[in-house]
């Protein structure tokens, strides 16, 4: 008697696995409009088709979550022994904010240099505190806190070799890195 129900069960399982779905269908193109051929491959000759990719509005081509605003710098350089965002990265700093605004699903990282002089630990400080400024900055303009995270390297992935102020110039930033 108790195998009854659980084959039931089992045979109303089976015929509604079995039933097909209801088949897709195209909307009818209004009156006086042609309606779209399919030319069996995609987006050849026309305007609009299921599945193709296309553009959000409000973001420029190409653009997605995981990549940088076009023509954007991703990093910003920061003074000798300093944390405050030059004003001359404003613009760099909106031009993200925009666009992690534009793409919720966007996830930066926030990676913090400093050159070769100060200790470890200080290096290390440094970075940490550039990384904050610019997530400060971003946040400040429509960024979400989910959206970004902060490491500091410190001194220890230099961008350019040397000891010498060109060297160390290169070597004061903070890298935007897109789909960390």
């Amino acid at each position: 008697m108790r195998l009854m129900p659980i084959l039931m069960i089992a045979a109303a399982s089976l015929l509604l696995a079995g039933c097909p779905k209801k088949p897709t269908t195209v909307p009818e193109a209004p009156a006086g409009t042609a309606a779209p051929q399919d030319s069996g491959a995609a987006g050849a000759g026309s305007e609009s088709q299921v599945g193709a990719p296309r553009d959000l509005p409000g973001a420029g081509a190409g653009a997605s979550a995981t990549s940088a605003p076009a023509g954007v710098a991703t990093v910003i350089y920061f003074d000798f022994d300093r944390s405050e965002i030059r004003p001359e990265f404003a613009s760099v700093i909106s031009a993200h904010a925009k666009h992690m605004v534009a793409f919720g699903a966007a996830r930066v990282r926030l990676e913090g240099h400093t050159d070769e002089r100060g200790s470890r630990e200080y290096n290390i400080a440094l970075g940490e505190r550039r990384a904050q400024a610019v997530r400060r900055a971003l946040m400040l303009q429509g960024a979400a806190d989910g959206q970004l995270t902060t490491v500091s390297y410190g001194e220890e992935r230099a961008a350019v070799e040397g000891s010498e102020e060109a060297a160390y110039e290169k070597n004061r930033r903070v890298e935007i890195l897109y789909g960390h």
